[in-house]
C-alpha cells in the first residue's frame, strides 16, 4: 500500500487550521475536523506551490501574535 500523502498522481486538497497553519491533503480523505480547504482538488504540485505561497511564517498565529 502507498502513501497517500506521496502520490504525485492523485488529487489534493490545501487545508488551513485556527492557527493558520497549512497542511496538503488528499482529496479522497475526509478533511479533519478543526480543518477547512482553501484549494480544493487539484494537482499535488499546485497545491505544494500554494502552501509556499502563502505559508511563509510557519508559527501558529497565537504565538505569532504574542510576540
Amino acid at each position: 500500500m502507498s502513501n497517500p500523502f506521496e502520490q504525485s498522481d492523485s488529487s489534493y486538497h490545501v487545508l488551513v487550521n485556527e492557527e493558520d497553519q497549512h497542511s496538503l491533503w488528499p482529496a479522497a480523505l475526509a478533511v479533519p475536523a478543526g480543518w477547512r480547504t482553501v484549494l480544493a482538488d487539484r494537482p499535488r504540485e499546485e497545491c505544494l506551490g500554494y502552501v509556499e505561497a502563502h505559508w511563509s511564517d510557519l508559527r501558529p498565529r497565537s504565538l505569532r501574535a504574542a510576540g
